[in-house]
């Protein structure tokens, strides 16, 4: 009896998060949105979960409290878990303000990359088209994120970008070439989509 052949290995996962965390306004859905075209240009597959329209649905129930945000960052975790197993790359664009959540996204999630949408409260709020600044400045919303709500800024990021200093297109150079850096992509990586 001869013995079944030996299946070929399962190449590692390719798939990797892309954490972009920072103050409301910040830039961060901005930047995802021009790296995404990218990525997919190189041949990746790539899901952008933005905070705001992942609100409208899994996580429509929640309010704005520290609970309901750290549910709220632990069901993107969970979508952004199953995309890098599957090779896929999601981009999350979150404020995520405490950072015992995105500790947990890091540990649960695998491979990781956290970037640092670093912009001056006072660059956001003259960036806020919705007009929640103004609103929590006036008293008409509690909880805030960076009025009456903490932001816990990251303390050791692999990616830092100064949103305030650099264009969108500018911020995704900088995050492409990071990432080639650290492994996460292959240098051929298109700067731009075709």
């Amino acid at each position: 009896m001869t013995a079944a052949p030996t299946p070929p290995p399962v190449p590692p996962s390719r798939g990797f998060c892309l954490w972009l965390t920072g103050l409301p306004s910040a830039g961060k859905t901005t930047i995802a949105r021009e790296l995404l075209p990218r990525l997919r240009a190189s041949g990746r597959r790539v899901e952008l979960l933005d905070g705001d329209e992942i609100r409208k649905g899994i996580s429509a129930d929640l309010g704005f409290d520290r609970a309901a945000r750290e549910t709220h960052a632990a069901r993107v975790t969970y979508v952004a878990k199953v995309l890098a197993r599957n090779d896929v790359i999601p981009i999350v664009a979150l404020i995520s303000p405490y950072r015992s959540s995105r500790a947990r996204a890091r540990e649960e999630i695998g491979p990781f990359v956290e970037v640092y949408v670093n912009t001056p409260l006072s660059v956001c709020e003259t960036r806020d088209v919705k007009g929640l600044y103004r609103r929590a400045r006036a008293g008409e919303i509690r909880g805030m994120t960076g009025v009456d709500d903490p932001y816990e800024p990251p303390e050791s990021p692999e990616i830092t970008i100064a949103a305030a200093t650099m264009t969108p297109s500018e911020s995704a150079d900088r995050i492409l070439a990071e990432l080639v850096r650290l492994g996460r992509l292959d240098a051929a990586t298109p700067a731009r989509a075709v």
